[in-house]
């Protein structure tokens, strides 16, 4: 069943705000904002957040912040798989399923991007529902994400919050497993991952 065109519109918002705030993202952002208007109160009210601070604060220090959390910060990491898969070889089959996703759809991962960075995946989203099984399946890791920048009291935090706000309930056993990996990080295991050029990663938002 398709989505109905305000979740679209959401994801692909939500996509640019999570993005590194470059000349063409922070260009967008009044375009971004009047289309918060048709969004639900409860999507849209987080996503004008984040649309406020990247307008009323300095390119240069959006920049330097983004890095910092997302490139430097482990738990901060906008590559979903990297929750429950950690740097491991069971990683690797799970982006090939992601690389599945945006081939069935026509799609292709701008930027040099993995598929599982959340953006890209928002971006399918917004163009084919196989976007939003990815979301569902992976939320764990988007639970485990909205988490970390709490924490971190970053305004990214209400970004992934509205992503969130887009899916259905959690499950007991997506929980359970959030609680689990919360306790222990994701799983090591520095084997297995050459196909993605993984075996030197440092998780975070840009490459």
């Amino acid at each position: 069943m398709s989505q109905p065109t305000w979740r679209r519109v959401a994801a692909r918002a939500a996509s640019l705000l999570l993005r590194y705030p470059d000349d063409e993202v922070l260009a967008a952002l009044p375009t971004v904002r009047a289309a918060l208007d048709g969004l639900p109160a409860e999507v849209a009210a987080p996503l004008r957040e984040v649309v406020a601070h990247r307008e009323a604060t300095a390119p240069v220090e959006l920049r330097a912040a983004y890095v910092e959390l997302f490139d430097f910060r482990r738990r901060c990491c906008l590559h979903l798989t990297y929750y429950t898969c950690g740097d491991t070889r069971r990683r690797g089959e799970a982006l090939v399923g992601f690389s599945g996703a945006y081939r069935r759809a026509g799609l292709a991962v701008v930027g040099g991007e993995l598929p599982d960075f959340l953006p890209a995946v928002l971006d399918l989203a917004a163009a084919d529902d196989g976007g939003w099984r990815l979301l569902r399946d992976n939320r764990v890791g988007l639970d485990l994400l909205v988490e970390a920048l709490g924490r971190e009291r970053s305004v990214y935090r209400h970004a992934a919050a509205a992503v969130r706000e887009m899916l259905p309930p959690a499950q007991p056993a997506d929980l359970a497993a959030a609680a689990r990996l919360a306790r222990t990080g994701p799983p090591v295991e520095q084997v297995g991952l050459e196909p993605f050029g993984l075996v030197d990663t440092t998780p975070g938002g840009r490459r």
